[in-house]
């Protein structure tokens, strides 16, 4: 038995893919011939863009925002300068072609980082061999990994890349074995929203395995038998078959209404970025969309988008959505989220910079002309009005005024809208945590984005491995800030949701159920889960278990009872979820 580091649950047993890395010698380059290699290299880069303005749209509307984030940094390195400037300069200085070069590039950042521990410039690395796979495929292009298999395997390798991840074969690929990656890395995300077991951080892993080899995997503890003998084998078959059996009796039961034993409803609903994905999730059991994200239309889009584009697009996902209902959130640009047309701005730390909300003082008419179309849009169903990244009462009377101008020019327009449309704010900074009273006065409804609350409370990214152990959602600060606001929306009867990745997981659940809350949004991918775990949970037990847990002084005894708790509630989710 070899131990990894669990990064997506489930339980695997079928022989091993080998995906190992295809070698070529460089080919010399004359004097002559720089300038159309050079040429190759560019037509290579602007495909590999084009490429990526595709995937990140498709990514964003099918998959998620926390994933298509993952291609726009993608093609931020595309677009660096510095490293487009290197690979010329091996072509112009070693005489290589363009291949050899982009080889010889990335040899060199390897060789930098090497001597650094794991963390966040290790992931950088996995991005750039990431990027300049893709320009290569586009000079040579070569097979896809896993292509032509003909029945479901293992996939082995030093590391999977995030483009490897997405375009992998649910069907084929029943698990992912790699020497490097963590639970925070590109392609662990990855492989959980598409639901593939996966195993990471197997030291010297492709010295002793074979192809053909045959692989137990557990993805929920990290562990993996190379050529099991029988009796292992047959136990982590069978557990194979309670883990397939089991997402398929959940897949069935997401229909049935979110009640707990002893009678409370619970209010499911559905994170999504597209009208697509927005049909889909009444197909997972969602009672309507808790968050729609309205970024993804400027992201694909080559200037800013016009009103009567974005009312259509709004107006769409509003009647595909469950029960018409939908909840928008206004433009939350900046970070690692850029739109080439409304410039660049670099920043030191952007995620605490010039972001989201704060744009729009900056460009009033684009912020305005998208509040016109998400009034207009609701007149097709039951639509709220929510805004990210709030820090102070000021920005909310401003941001209320500005919706009041866009009713104005409706009406002079006489341009039908919807006068009555809720507005709520983002709960994603502590400080609009611990001022919620006074927040609650000028609004609707709170959102709390748990997420970002999480980085800002713990002043570490979580997107940066070295720090990203910080962000732990069990920590005693995060439940006690979000038992706090859910308190303070009971008081003053406004509706409480909670939207960040959290509430797809069942250990925070049986917590946030027990503090209060009765409404959560989250990846599609996860709702029938959490709606099983509701149809378990009776509210006396959740009460007890955020009672004790807020009393718990550390983010691993926290995690530890809670994953107790809810196996004792619904002893079948610990088939569903990481150990960890």
């Amino acid at each position: 038995m070899r131990k990894g580091v669990p990064v997506s649950p489930g339980v695997a047993v079928a022989p091993a893919y080998l995906l190992g890395v295809v070698s070529r010698k460089p080919l010399h380059v004359d004097d002559g011939a720089i300038g159309t290699e050079i040429h190759r290299l560019e037509q290579a880069c602007v495909a590999a863009g084009h490429e990526l303005d595709v995937l990140v749209a498709r990514v964003d509307s099918q998959i998620g925002d926390e994933e298509a984030a993952i291609f726009r940094a993608h093609r931020t390195l595309l677009r660096d300068p510095a490293l487009l400037s290197q690979v010329k300069s091996h072509i112009q200085n070693v005489h290589v072609d363009a291949a050899a070069a982009l080889q010889a590039t990335l040899d060199e950042y390897a060789e930098l980082f090497q001597h650094l521990p794991e963390g966040y410039l290790q992931e950088r690395l996995t991005d750039l061999r990431d990027v300049i796979s893709r320009i290569q495929s586009h000079l040579s292009p070569e097979t896809p990994a896993g292509d032509g298999l003909l029945e479901p395997v293992i996939l082995v390798a030093q590391e999977i890349l995030p483009s490897q991840a997405l375009a992998l074969d649910r069907r084929l690929v029943a698990g992912i074995v790699t020497e490097r990656g963590s639970t925070t890395g590109h392609a662990a995300i990855l492989a959980r929203s598409l639901g593939i077991p996966a195993v990471s951080g197997v030291r010297d892993l492709m010295s002793f395995i074979h192809a053909g080899d045959k692989i137990a995997l557990d993805g929920r503890d990290g562990h993996i038998y190379v050529n099991p003998g029988v009796e292992v084998e047959a136990a982590y078959r069978k557990l194979q078959r309670e883990y397939v059996d089991l997402r398929g009796k959940v897949a069935e039961n997401c229909h049935a209404e979110a009640i707990t034993p002893d009678g409370h409803r619970v209010e499911l609903l559905a994170n999504v970025n597209g009208v697509d994905d927005a049909a889909a999730a009444g197909n997972v059991g969602a009672v309507g969309v808790g968050l729609f994200r309205t970024e993804y239309i400027f992201l694909r889009h080559p200037s800013v988008p016009d009103e009567e584009e974005q009312y259509a697009a709004y107006r769409a996902v509003v009647e595909a959505a469950p029960n018409r209902t939908v909840t928008i959130r206004s433009l939350d640009l900046g970070g690692d989220k850029q739109v080439p047309y409304l410039g660049r701005h670099d920043e030191a730390n952007p995620f605490m910079g010039w972001r989201s909300i704060r744009l729009a003082a900056a460009y009033p008419e684009l912020f305005e002309t998208q509040l016109r179309a998400i009034l207009r849009a609701g007149l097709h169903g039951k639509v709220s009005l929510l805004f990210p990244m709030i820090t102070t009462l000021q920005e909310v009377r401003h941001l209320k005024r500005a919706v009041i101008r866009a009713k104005e020019t409706l009406r002079h327009q006489k341009v039908p809208f919807n006068d009555d449309v809720p507005v709520g704010i983002m709960v994603e900074v502590p400080a609009a945590a611990l001022c919620i009273e006074r927040l609650l006065r000028e609004v609707d409804f709170v959102s709390v984005g748990s997420n970002d609350l999480l980085q800002y409370l713990m002043a570490a990214d979580r997107d940066n491995p070295r720090v990203a152990n910080l962000c732990d959602p069990f920590h005693p600060a995060l439940l006690g800030l979000i038992g706090r606001v859910i308190r303070a929306c009971d008081r003053a009867n406004k509706p409480v949701t909670v939207c960040g990745e959290m509430a797809g997981w069942p250990r925070c659940f049986l917590a946030l159920f027990g503090l209060g809350l009765r409404r959560l949004s989250m990846s599609p991918a996860f709702l029938p889960s959490i709606k099983e775990v509701v149809r378990h949970t009776p509210l006396t037990a959740a009460r007890h278990a955020a009672r004790r847990a807020l009393k718990l002084s550390t983010p691993g005894a926290v995690r530890r009872y809670l994953t107790h708790k809810v196996q004792a509630v619904w002893p079948d989710v610990k088939l569903l979820d990481i150990r960890k």
